[in-house]
């Protein structure tokens, strides 16, 4: 079983807009949801599902707003949770910005987006591209649209439309992968993981079959041919598009894709990292006085490779004043209101070496409230490179007026929770 009813408040608790789908729950159950929600909050507590009586309220918070869920039967918790974030994805593509002011301001269209969302409390098309063919934002178009409903929607298709038409057809594929790492303050790899996603953008005429080979491990085995670096992928995550009995009977990822940009995979990578970025960090204290932080980044990747717009983030002391900063590449800047000097560098080749040294004056009287020790983080992007090893090998592109297209591969690597813990 699904959602009964979907509702949408702002931070006071006070209801916007609301769709009853099943009628099996009094609407006025909405009331208990704030004063439960801020009971639990004075408990300390932070429960994704809250209940009064037989009614329970499966809720998500986004900007200014609260959307919530009401159901009495035992539902699918995943699923309702699922199609909150997939509303949420759904009218930030229509409205830019979702927040109690575009809700206000796109009444009819939200109204319009509930109705073709779900059914009877169960979630129907949820395809924002699909959508916008026939529920637009201007209220002329609202009215002719309902008299012809776009085959997609009906169609065994339904994310893609029939009839489209590219002059050049071309498909871009890009590999992301961001790194999770957890390094100890004596210098040892807690724990890391690859998280990895293939994003498409597809400009291709009419409903062309597509299929992607990757460097799968599982595959590989499977055909007898274990030969050079192979992937183990967990966690794979498929777009809507892609048959999985097919995948799951020979491992080829086949699919007619959406039209324009889509996610066609997301997988995880379970394994040992060794850190790209590797920071070493010196922060002396000497109280009533002073702060002097020394710390050296240096990259253990490729030489040939290049990060991008690297960000060093060093936590300081609160009450530190007069800050004095030398490096030897990029510039440093001070962050009073987070805390956070931060150490920009443009340009990062591997296997170099940079350092940055601070300097901060404290006051002489010392602040009583022990404080945390946060850790340094870093973000950056690695273009042309995977640490996994994940590969392309072929993406064939079948259609039946037999046109020629060209895949374009562009693989990059970035920082996900890269964390380094330091002594002080």
């Amino acid at each position: 079983m699904s959602a009964s009813a979907i509702f949408v408040l702002d931070l006071k608790g006070k209801v916007l807009i609301c769709r009853n789908y099943k009628g099996d729950v009094d609407m006025a159950e909405i009331d208990h949801f704030l004063p439960l929600l801020m009971q639990q909050e004075e408990e300390g507590l932070f429960s994704p599902v809250l209940s009064h009586g037989n009614v329970h309220f499966l809720w998500i918070k986004h900007s200014n707003l609260y959307l919530v869920a009401t159901t009495n039967k035992n539902s699918n918790a995943s699923l309702v949770y699922s199609f909150l974030y997939k509303l949420v994805e759904v009218f930030t593509e229509y409205f830019k910005e979702l927040e109690e002011e575009s809700i206000q301001d796109n009444f009819v269209v939200v109204y319009e987006l509930l109705d073709e969302l779900m059914d009877f409390g169960f979630p129907q098309t949820t395809d924002s591209k699909i959508l916008q063919e026939y529920i637009t934002q201007e209220g002329a178009k609202l009215e002719v649209a309902k008299s012809k409903v776009p085959t997609t929607v009906t169609n065994a298709v339904s994310w893609r439309s029939e009839g489209i038409k590219y002059k050049k057809n071309e498909v871009f594929i890009d590999v992301i992968e961001s790194i999770n790492v957890l390094v100890n303050a004596n210098g040892s790899v807690m724990s890391s993981d690859i998280v990895g996603s293939i994003k498409l953008k597809t400009m291709l005429s009419g409903m062309p079959e597509l299929r992607l080979g990757l460097n799968d491990r599982v595959l590989f085995s499977l055909t007898g041919r274990d030969k050079g670096k192979t992937v183990a992928m967990e966690d794979v995550k498929f777009h809507q598009c892609v048959r999985l009995s097919r995948f799951e009977s020979d491992r080829t990822i086949s699919f007619i894709p959406p039209d324009g940009e889509s996610e066609l995979m997301s997988y995880r990578i379970n394994t040992h990292v060794k850190p790209l970025i590797w920071i070493e960090s010196v922060i002396e204290k000497f109280s009533h006085s002073r702060v002097e932080i020394m710390v050296k980044a240096k990259g253990q990747f490729k030489k040939q490779s290049v990060a991008n717009n690297v960000e060093v983030r060093v936590p300081v002391p609160s009450d530190a004043d007069s800050p004095k900063f030398k490096t030897s590449t990029g510039h440093a800047k001070y962050v009073p209101e987070k805390n956070l000097v931060v150490w920009t560098i443009k340009s990062f080749p591997g296997g170099k070496e940079f350092l940055m040294r601070a300097h901060f004056g404290l006051p002489s009287v010392e602040n009583d409230e022990k404080e945390g020790k946060p850790p340094i983080t870093v973000n950056f992007e690695i273009p042309y490179f995977t640490v996994s090893g994940i590969q392309v090998r072929y993406m064939k592109i079948i259609e039946k007026s037999g046109y020629q297209a060209l895949p374009w591969v562009r693989y990059i690597t970035q920082s996900g929770d890269y964390q380094l813990r330091t002594n002080i």
